[in-house]
């Protein structure tokens, strides 16, 4: 089993990521082989709504993106991490989706998915906001994500949604990284 974990943050060693690990932890005590990628490391233009997915079911684009595209359609387990900026996914993690518009081109307007609809996919979303929020604050970026993860033949299994992080450091929460190690494990034992 294979998964694909996005760390949306600019920060390394931080909330979002720390959290992550936690989960690729819990993964990979289930023999899950597990692929992390730093977003804030690539180099990748955004959709420029050029539509030639539309016509080719492809983005003409080549650059970091292109390697990201066969790891989705390779993965078991997609795991998308991300500060929640504005009640939604940060800027380069909604870059990377729309980056992945010709998925939904190939699947809605062509027909022909260019990601194996045959095989079964589980999401998991890692939202860590700072304010005290509450699950309200969390609804822009969970849409996104049900979205996101519908284009991609993944069903979206669950969310692990952590707020007021600007007052409780998710390093020094016991309970929150157990509960982020579980979480890796419950996805790849259902």
């Amino acid at each position: 089993m294979k998964a694909l974990v996005i760390l949306g943050s600019p920060r390394k060693k931080m909330n979002t990521d720390l959290l992550l690990e936690e989960v690729i932890r819990g993964l990979k005590s289930k023999q899950v082989e597990v692929d992390k990628v730093e977003l804030s490391r690539l180099k990748f233009d955004p959709c420029i709504s050029c539509y030639a997915c539309g016509r080719t079911g492809a983005c003409y684009k080549k650059d970091d993106m292109t390697e990201i595209y066969s790891k989705f359609d390779n993965s078991d387990i997609i795991v998308i991490g991300s500060p929640i900026y504005f009640n939604s996914v940060t800027a380069i993690t909604k870059a990377m989706i729309d980056r992945c518009q010709s998925f939904w081109s190939s699947k809605y307007v062509l027909h022909h998915a260019s990601i194996d609809k045959s095989k079964k996919r589980k999401g998991l979303f890692v939202g860590v906001g700072g304010a005290k929020q509450g699950k309200e604050g969390f609804i822009g970026a969970t849409m996104v994500m049900d979205l996101f993860f519908k284009a991609i033949n993944t069903v979206y299994m669950d969310n692990m949604l952590i707020d007021n992080t600007d007052e409780v450091f998710v390093g020094d929460s016991k309970e929150m990284l157990t509960a982020a190690y579980e979480m890796g494990v419950r996805l790849a034992e259902e």
